[in-house]
């Protein structure tokens, strides 16, 4: 076995690498980039290497100084966990020259299944069947074309090196066809340096399947039964588990041979996944879809329901260990459901949210839950790597135990600071749909405008905000001496009542509240029997919300800058400004109308500029590109006119609501 490993990534999929190798006593070397100097996998592994810049092409990307890290630090093995270089054969070519062992499959493996094109042709030679499409070797845009309405609309466009939902787009009509070519390209381009793609038959109701294999070095491979990931957005997971429900046992036992088909004849010999999609519609007929020669970000719940460190066998399968068991002696038991935090405002289209964290705290260990995280306190979300966060898994001896316990889980784990998509994860654990057969439309057919409105819920922060607000003011601030015959510092008996305006920045509203407190207890007249009461933290304020006495909820509140505020309960966060009605009042007008403006509507970088100073525009017209999260944003135009002034050039990094573009409209003709 390895004495020192180095892990070639980072948050929590690095974190959870650690926690492996400690219990098999193997010492660990964590690389960071710029951004990361102060991540979590860096505090927690033995030695830690500093591998170069922010961006992950100037670090996490650069194989040769994963390498040099690697040989400084005098590690015997690589583990790149997933994405990255987790699958380049550039990474197991460096490793093969300076005689470090490359935690992964065999490169032959790499190379084949690294191409979708390559993959699905190794798969009909195999006898698995493939989704009906174009994969052949002439990307010339008259050919994907003409291909793509053989195949008819609608159809998809993939990334043949892609992954992860990048490079990844669906095609409803011929119109729109050379628009997203191109814009799949773009992607793929950037994220795997491969602008190749193939196309295929889209299946309206589709089920999405996989089976873990691990294989050896002698010629053992076993399947670890199968997966569902059929709860996606944009082709992104986000809620999986093990076993998958619904499924008829016949077309289970299909998946499993089709997978270890696929997996002798890559002569497969570490952890991977063949995955599969289903065609709920024709029987749960499957195709194959492609294979991951890595450890996916799922197999949490593989580990949860077969009791295997999947990292463990990795380990001692790349050190040339035989399998520790053989297929007969692999059982499952239970359920395991995993959902994915990733930092987005689900309310707002998913865009990204950044910024450091005000406070993180994780649930109290407990039977049946798990918390596989890269996060601690001082951690900061940038907008150059992934937005998950963190995954949360339940266990339990049946679905409802494990949904439950999942459940608790996305509640109880406080991540302050960044808005993330619990609330959403919470409501789907809770759809009755959600016990039905799964398809990966099912966020666009039971929650379209992401997560559903929760008055009870928003009400309880407004109050705990609108309390911790008084709690923090000075009794010679100007809004009390603004006030008459009311002060916060009244004896019991009288009351302070001040008029607040409560701007709700996660969802764009505001509203005028008369807040009232008698001694430490606060609450909306209109809503006399919910009340508050706030305790003051080392950060913020904890404000305990209760309804005619009974607990209610308790909201984690903190000042972030000037009049803006966070809120945490149960999983949910919001965002506020908050200012009292006098100030308001006096500043009422004083908006510019930015309408013909340009802003970020989202944090990232810019990528693409197409305009100038001087430039005609249209209304519509594109203007520049925004990359967020390893995603590409075309921004247009709002309006027809000339442009102003660009206020951003390529590789400048903006926040939300950071002004772009000014254009000056184009003046009204004269009525007749």
């Amino acid at each position: 076995m390895f004495q020192r490993l180095l892990i070639a990534n980072r948050g929590e999929i690095a974190c959870r690498i650690i926690r492996t190798c400690r219990r098999l006593g193997i010492e660990t070397v964590a690389v960071y980039s710029e951004a990361d100097q102060h991540a979590r996998h860096v505090a927690e592994a033995d030695v830690a290497v500093a591998i170069g810049g922010a961006s992950a092409v100037d670090s996490y990307l650069r194989a040769d100084r994963i390498l040099a890290a690697a040989v400084a630090s005098g590690a015997q093995a690589i583990h790149p966990g997933y994405g990255f270089l987790s699958e380049k054969l550039e990474l197991i070519d460096a490793c093969e020259r300076h005689g470090i062992g490359f935690i992964g499959p065999n490169r032959r493996a790499i190379e084949a299944m690294g191409s979708k094109i390559e993959s699905k042709r190794m798969a009909r030679a195999a006898g698995v069947a493939c989704v009906p499409g174009y994969d052949e070797d002439d990307q010339s845009p008259d050919r994907l074309r003409a291909e793509a309405l053989r195949i008819g609309f609608p159809l998809l466009i993939k990334a043949s090196a892609g992954g992860g939902g990048k490079g990844m787009r669906r095609v409803d009509t011929p119109d729109a066809f050379d628009a997203m070519l191109a814009l799949a390209r773009k992607e793929a381009l950037a994220a795997f340096g491969d602008e190749r793609v193939l196309l295929e038959k889209y299946i309206v109701n589709p089920r999405h399947l996989e089976v873990q294999l691990v294989g050896d070095r002698h010629g053992g491979l076993v399947h670890l039964f199968e997966r569902e990931c059929s709860i996606q957005r944009r082709f992104q997971k986000v809620i999986e588990e093990a076993p998958a429900n619904h499924l008829p046992q016949a077309v289970a036992e299909r998946l499993y041979e089709a997978a270890l088909r696929m997996g002798r004849v890559m002569a497969y010999d570490n952890a991977g996944t063949v995955e599969f999609v289903l065609d709920a519609d024709d029987g749960d007929t499957p195709y194959f879809l492609e294979v991951n020669t890595r450890l996916q970000v799922e197999h949490p719940v593989t580990e949860m329901t077969t009791g295997i460190d999947l990292v463990a066998w990795q380990l001692r399968v790349a050190a040339g260990e035989a399998l520790p068991l053989t297929q007969d002696q692999i059982q499952r038991r239970g359920w395991a459901i995993e959902c994915r935090l990733n930092a987005e405002e689900p309310e707002h289209d998913f865009r990204a949210s950044l910024g450091p964290l005000l406070g993180y705290a994780e649930p109290a260990q407990q039977v049946g839950l798990r918390i596989d995280s890269g996060l601690h306190p001082a951690s900061e979300v940038t907008p150059y790597y992934d937005a998950m966060l963190a995954k949360v898994i339940g266990f339990g001896a049946t679905r409802a135990e494990a949904i439950d316990r999942a459940a608790v889980g996305v509640s109880q784990l406080r991540i302050e600071g960044v808005r993330t998509n619990a609330g959403l994860l919470l409501q789907v654990l809770a759809q009755p749909a959600f016990q039905q057969v799964l398809t990966t439309r099912f966020l666009e057919q039971h929650f379209p405008h992401g997560p559903l409105p929760d008055a009870a819920h928003s009400q309880a922060h407004a109050l705990a905000v609108a309390t911790a607000w008084a709690a923090c003011q000075p009794v010679t601030a100007p809004v009390w001496g603004g006030l008459r015959s009311f002060r916060l510092t009244a004896p019991m008996g009288r009351g302070a009542v001040v008029e607040l305006q409560l701007r709700d920045v996660s969802a764009q509203t505001t509203e005028a509240v008369r807040w009232m407190q008698v001694g430490d207890q606060g609450w909306f007249p209109a809503c006399p029997e919910r009340q508050a009461t706030a305790t003051a933290t080392a950060g913020g304020w904890v404000v305990a919300v209760t309804e005619s006495d009974q607990p209610v909820v308790t909201v984690h509140v903190r000042h972030t800058e000037g009049a803006r505020w966070f809120s945490w309960a149960q999983g949910r966060s919001r965002v506020w400004d908050v200012v009292h009605d006098l100030a308001h009042r006096g500043g009422a007008g004083q908006a510019q109308h930015l309408g013909s403006s340009l802003s970020a509507a989202l944090p990232g970088r810019i990528s693409e500029v197409v305009v100038q100073a001087g430039d005609p525009v249209a209304a519509g017209d594109p203007v520049l590109t925004l990359e967020a999260m390893k995603l590409y944003h075309g921004l247009t135009a709002p309006v027809s006119g000339t442009v102003k002034q660009v206020h951003v050039k390529v590789g400048d990094i903006v926040g939300q609501g950071h002004l772009l573009v000014e254009i000056e409209p184009a003046a009204e003709p004269a009525a007749a």
